[in-house]
């Protein structure tokens, strides 16, 4: 994919070249939605409008990463939909995680064709376990681990995300990663043992 030239055709109105361009990010932009609001429906919401808003704001992509850029469309969007949630509470965003448990999809960074249904059963669990640790995180720890530990942004690029300062993002992510930490060892037997080595040796 010719990233570069789709964004230039895009910013000129081509709706095609614009197209392309959301197939090939839809499901990372779904993802992070999901994460951060824990709850499929909203997710969708959340990723159409991040879609239709950076659509109508191609023009305002300077350069740099694209990836970024649309990461903060729809973290956008996701702080748009908590802030329409506050307005009218329905069922916390975190009892409808813990009820639709059994309906979110594990993401593509955890599937493995390979694996063996045992396998898969546990990467299922460990994904809940994560899910789980995240909603319990405050919005603003959550949204730094989800954009570099799961989408895989650098520094930089979540700092423009969420529109923080670096250091702003260094501390939040510090204190997220050790958190999660914290929380996920009250599921010790589902992590992988990389994981437990460095639990121990911070303990």
């Amino acid at each position: 994919m010719d990233e570069l030239s789709l964004i230039r055709d895009a910013q000129q109105g081509d709706l095609e070249a614009f197209n392309r361009l959301v197939i090939f990010y839809q499901e990372m932009l779904f993802n992070t939605a999901l994460r951060i609001l824990g709850d499929e429906d909203l997710a969708e919401d959340a990723t159409q409008e991040a879609i239709i808003s950076a659509f109508r704001n191609m023009t305002g992509f300077r350069g740099g990463s694209f990836k970024a850029w649309l990461l903060r469309t729809v973290t956008n969007s996701c702080y748009d939909e908590l802030r329409r949630q506050k307005r009218h509470p329905t069922i916390p965003l975190e009892l409808q995680a813990k009820n639709n448990e059994d309906e979110i999809e594990s993401p593509y960074w955890m599937a493995d064709p390979e694996t063996s249904p045992e396998e898969k059963a546990e990467a299922g669990e460990l994904e809940h376990a994560i899910q789980h640790c995240l909603d319990g995180l405050p919005m603003e720890y959550r949204m730094v681990v989800i954009l570099a530990d799961i989408q895989g942004l650098d520094y930089g690029e979540v700092a423009f995300s969420i529109k923080k300062p670096l250091g702003t993002v260094k501390s939040r992510l510090a204190r997220a990663r050790l958190r999660l930490r914290e929380c996920l060892q009250d599921f010790w037997e589902l992590l992988p043992a990389a994981f437990r080595l460095q639990s121990e040796e911070i303990s």
